[in-house]
C-alpha cells in the first residue's frame, strides 16, 4: 500500500510555491488517477531522498 500522504504534502507545498490554493486530501485522492497519484508519490520520495542528503 502506497502512502499518498507523502504525495499530498508535496502536491500542497507545489500549489504554495505558485501560489495556488490547494484541494483537500480526501478530493486529491478521490480526483487524481492512480497513474497521477503514484508520479506524486515518486516525486515525494524522491524530494525526501535530495533533502536527507543536503
Amino acid at each position: 500500500m502506497n502512502d499518498y500522504r507523502q504525495a499530498y504534502e508535496y502536491y500542497r507545498q507545489a500549489c504554495e510555491t505558485h501560489g495556488l490554493e490547494p484541494i483537500n486530501f480526501h478530493y486529491f485522492i478521490l480526483n487524481l488517477s492512480q497513474e497521477q497519484l503514484e508520479t506524486y508519490l515518486a516525486c515525494a520520495e524522491k524530494r525526501g531522498r535530495h533533502e536527507v542528503a543536503s
